[in-house]
């Protein structure tokens, strides 16, 4: 399954059309910039220290200065991109569908060393502890030295025969990788040796075809605190320890961007476009938007009393956080927002499929 095939195409579900909004609030454009379609790929800038990493499918990595956009550096790596940029301030990582690994000097964008991995790479790589993670498609996790390029361990697992091609990716905390797969299994695995230390069942396969029974992990685990919470498409949303995999809740839901919290809430962006609040210690609902039905919503973005989603016609939607009511609404270039928005030190930004950064703050 495709990421762009998530939803129907023509004879499916008509995306909802646009509620009306009375007195919104107004939300500033702080900048933005073009990097570069993503065509059928997911692009998810990061942020390290004051700059942000941005790539797109053409081959070229930026680092653009988190306040104003302002480009520090634009190289291409001659082939073509198919994740994110993952950096810790040092490297900026990037990966493609054939492999690849590039690794860039952080300040220069000169091309450090270089690696290879098993299958394409939908998701950014992370950094963390003097490694460099790499997800592949093929259900492998590859660990490099972050100074040399040298293969650490590699932890692998079966793959299912049919999966959600989406950018499914990993989170590290506190010694651990946490990374879900097909067949909604959520592994906490050693960070130093690549070793498996717990694994939990987030949701069971079901129904009688292939695609009925897909029930891949989506997006990146949600960790804070003691708590590691992932989601399922056609499955569910569940917590757990994040020492020992102890179910804290779980919920009935299907989602494919996964799952996000805050101190409080857990939000996530189901397959039909409803976004949903739910307190982060039950599970229980506090509350459900669903005027914006078959949007295609990216994953929320938790921003302090506000909640932020992006639309398949680049829409941004402000939510109020303690009740999903509609606050403000800010257009892009028209495209996609497939990827998670970003915080930034001021605002947040968002990547477009059509290549746009856009820096947005609500006032």
């Amino acid at each position: 399954m495709n990421p762009m095939d998530w939803f129907a195409g023509p004879s499916g579900p008509k995306p909802s059309e646009l509620p009306a909004l009375n007195s919104a609030q107004a939300v500033t454009r702080l900048w933005s910039v073009s990097i570069g379609a993503a065509e059928a790929f997911v692009f998810t800038p990061t942020l390290s220290g004051d700059s942000v990493y941005a790539a797109s499918r053409s081959g070229a990595v930026t680092r653009l200065d988190a306040r104003s956009g302002q480009a520090k550096w634009r190289v291409s790596v001659g082939k073509r991109i198919s994740s994110g940029v993952g950096s810790d301030g040092t490297l900026a990582v990037v990966a493609t569908d054939e492999g690849e690994v590039f690794a860039l000097d952080a300040e220069t964008g000169t091309v450090k060393w270089r690696a290879r991995v098993s299958s394409e790479v939908l998701a950014a790589p992370k950094l963390t502890d003097e490694l460099v993670l790499v997800r592949s498609a093929d259900s492998r996790i590859f660990a490099f030295g972050a100074g040399d390029g040298k293969r650490r361990w590699v932890y692998q697992r079966a793959a299912a025969s049919l999966i959600v091609r989406s950018p499914v990716g990993l989170s590290i905390f506190q010694g651990s990788v946490y990374a879900g797969f097909s067949g909604g299994k959520l592994a906490a695995i050693g960070l130093a040796n690549g070793n498996l230390r717990w694994e939990a069942t987030v949701a069971l396969p079901k129904g009688s075809t292939e695609l009925e029974r897909v029930t891949d992990i989506v997006g990146d685990p949600a960790v804070q605190g003691r708590d590691v919470c992932a989601a399922a498409y056609q499955g569910r949303v569940a917590c757990y320890d994040a020492a020992n995999g102890n179910q804290i809740w779980t919920r009935e839901m299907s989602t494919l961007t996964g799952v996000v919290f805050d101190a409080r809430y857990a939000f996530v962006s189901d397959d039909k476009g409803a976004v949903h609040a739910l307190d982060r210690s039950n599970g229980r609902s506090i509350w459900k938007q669903d005027r914006l039905a078959y949007r295609q919503l990216s994953l929320p973005l938790p921003l302090g009393s506000e909640v932020a989603a992006g639309d398949l016609q680049g829409y941004v939607h402000f939510m109020a956080r303690e009740s999903g009511a509609f606050l403000a609404r800010a257009a892009t270039d028209g495209s996609p927002i497939r990827a998670a928005p970003l915080k930034l030190p001021e605002g947040f930004l968002v990547q477009t499929q059509g290549g746009g950064l856009f820096a947005l703050t609500l006032n």
